[in-house]
């Protein structure tokens, strides 16, 4: 019995036991931005409750690659960078803005497929 006991507190000290969603290379996004993506991502993909769960396994397959510094960033030169004028420029017109843009869209078509969206 004692041996037993022994061998599942070293189990859970070395942490091999691990909830089944717990992944040690995604980023620490704020659960409202994980909420507010997965919100978007529902308006675009429609509202199937499958989709709750596709969706939010994008925001985690985008968590598993930048961090949240480099995903807000990204995801708002992707997101303005159809805004007209000389005001929009700046999410559209430079190299770093294309290249940011171009990251983010990649990233997420590549979660949407991975995700079954």
């Amino acid at each position: 019995m004692n041996m037993r006991l022994f061998c599942i507190s070293i189990l859970l000290t070395s942490g091999a036991v691990l909830p089944a969603h717990a992944d040690q290379n995604d980023h620490n996004y704020p659960t409202i931005a994980r909420v507010e993506y997965v919100q978007e991502c529902i308006e675009k993909k429609g509202a199937a409750i499958a989709n709750v769960y596709k969706c939010s396994c994008a925001i985690d397959w985008i968590a598993r690659k930048l961090t949240y510094e480099e995903y807000v960033e990204a995801q708002t030169y992707s997101k303005y960078a159809t805004l007209p004028g000389e005001g929009g420029g700046i999410f559209r017109d430079s190299s770093e803005a294309k290249e940011k843009a171009k990251l983010y869209r990649t990233l997420e078509a590549d979660a949407f497929k991975g995700c079954g969206l």
